[in-house]
């Protein structure tokens, strides 16, 4: 497979030596579908009636100027394509190129190929299919008289946002680069942190109608074969008219679809995907989207970061034992008080229960419904705040918690320990970013359990969300490694992180083809 080189002009183009074995299935079905003729006239005549009523695709027309008999056309579209790429390397050496009496057509665009094009990608093609599919990607396609056979120019040059620091994922310390929508850019960020041929990239299509680019990449001896064959198998059966963001691909590829818990992951820095994949997962970029799927997938993930790993290991310890807290607190909390004020009050402190009893007074409405109004409308000030622009969707955050509560309060619908509890159960959400569609499912459900059977349906409700977890797996790991076992080194980076001198082996299961992560420990 060839990825990749960055032009002067600072255009990004790549090529495909070779095509992934999961070809679309329109492409195998239109394979030689069309054939161009000799005839320039006729072959610009097939490509109109195959881009009719697309008004940005332009056919330009041109010869050389010391032979009539040189005539050529291109075909681009517009926005798609580096025009002064294709000005400077295509038309003008064409046009002033003195061209030697050509025995054949054959020979004619073997000169212009490697004689007379100063462009780093350019090949033949005689399949319709190919050089249609090329010009809708940016490409460009050269035709020229008395030849049934075209030159297929790499020439890419769409607008894409640059790299920054994504908004999902900011930390203190730690690099300040993200992915982007372009896949090529992606690929380069994981290259430039893994400098070793090892490092494998395959890629394939996806979408019927949108021919979306995927990209698989691993490192080779560390992944596993049975993980890369299991995705690589999974990805072929998607059958769908469009791959329009990584979310698609993601939804139809994972283990459990109706679980809460996502079983493949996603980041947007290129630190957190490279470090997954020196443990042995599988990457997956999908053109068009800024987060990077990786597989497989398991629940620590979402309470490791890259700060983590970026700080002194006590610190970083700290912060993941406060993320673990804060994971539990989020969905036990509002079952837990309403089970004990509304089923155990005998479990609370005489002087805490009178004070709740008082708060209680003139409210119409019972905890439990009162409890899960509150919830569902921090619930709809959170989307609303992210759906808005920065600044205003903090002042709906801050504004709409700080009158609605006191609102809420004054006019005695809620009591002030539920506007306690909701608060307290909506700032530890932040705590897991990635977390937040699980926890709002998770704390409903065992909110309603609680509201039935107290403190016993809290139970039975974290019993059945244990053993659903137990029975996961994320392309054939156990969902919960890591944190039910902490023999050797399989709890050094699940509820903290170990130092990384003892961190010798990478997990198991994982990287089970090659555990060995650094050879000697660091004595001190």
């Amino acid at each position: 497979m060839v990825i990749i080189v960055e032009k002067n002009t600072k255009k990004h183009i790549f090529k495909k030596a070779k095509s992934f074995e999961g070809k679309t299935k329109d492409e195998k079905n239109t394979n030689n579908s069309g054939k161009l003729t000799k005839s320039l006239n006729r072959n610009i005549t097939i490509f109109q009636s195959s881009f009719s009523n697309d008004d940005t695709v332009i056919f330009r027309k041109f010869q050389n100027q010391y032979s009539d008999k040189i005539k050529c056309c291109i075909i681009i579209i517009e926005g798609m394509t580096d025009i002064e790429h294709i000005n400077r390397r295509v038309i003008e050496p064409l046009q002033n190129q003195v061209f030697q009496r050509p025995k054949s057509s054959v020979n004619l665009v073997d000169e212009v190929q490697n004689k007379v094009l100063p462009v780093n990608d350019v090949r033949q093609s005689t399949r319709l299919n190919e050089m249609i599919k090329a010009v809708c990607y940016g490409d460009t396609v050269l035709l020229l008289d008395g030849c049934d056979v075209a030159l297929i120019i790499s020439s890419r040059g769409w607008e894409s946002r640059p790299i920054s620091e994504p908004e999902s994922g900011k930390v203190v310390r730690g690099p300040r680069e993200g992915f982007t929508e372009s896949i090529i850019k992606n690929v380069s960020l994981i290259r430039r942190k893994i400098k070793n041929p090892n490092l494998k990239f395959k890629l394939m299509e996806l979408g019927k109608q949108t021919h979306t680019a995927i990209c698989i990449t691993y490192i080779e001896g560390i992944a596993l074969d049975s993980i890369l064959t299991e995705l690589e198998q999974r990805l072929n059966r998607i059958d769908i008219d469009g791959i329009l963001d990584s979310g698609y691909v993601q939804e139809l590829i994972q283990d459990e679809p109706l679980s809460p818990f996502p079983t493949v992951g996603s980041s947007e820095r290129p630190d957190v995907v490279v470090a997954k994949m020196l443990e042995g997962r599988v990457a997956i970029i999908v053109d068009g989207s800024p987060f990077v799927l990786t597989v497989p997938h398991i629940l620590v993930e979402s309470i490791q970061i890259n700060e983590d790993y970026y700080n002194h290991f006590l610190f970083g310890s700290f912060n993941r034992f406060l993320r673990a807290a804060s994971a539990i607190a989020t969905i036990s909390i509002p079952a837990v008080y309403l089970a004990i004020v509304t089923y155990h009050q005998e479990m609370i402190p005489t002087q805490l229960l009178i004070s709740i009893s008082a708060s209680l007074e003139g409210v119409p409405l019972p905890t439990s419904l009162s409890l899960i109004i509150m919830m569902l409308i921090f619930d709809i000030l959170r989307e609303a705040g992210t759906r808005m622009p920065t600044a205003i969707g903090q002042a709906v955050n801050i504004v709409g918690t700080l009158v609605l509560g006191q609102a809420a309060v004054d006019a005695h619908l809620v009591s002030s320990p539920v506007i306690i509890v909701t608060a307290i159960s909506g700032i530890t959400t932040f705590m897991h970013p990635t977390m937040i569609e699980s926890v709002v499912i998770l704390r409903l459900v065992l909110i309603i359990a609680a509201s039935f059977l107290g403190i016993y349906g809290y139970l039975i409700g974290v019993i059945l969300i244990l053993l659903h977890l137990l029975s996961i797996r994320s392309f054939g790991v156990p969902y919960m490694m890591g944190l039910t076992r902490l023999e050797e080194h399989d709890g050094q980076d699940s509820w903290i992180r170990a130092p990384w001198w003892s961190m010798t082996l990478r997990p198991k299961i994982i990287g089970a083809r090659n555990q060995i992560r650094q050879t000697s420990r660091h004595n001190r």
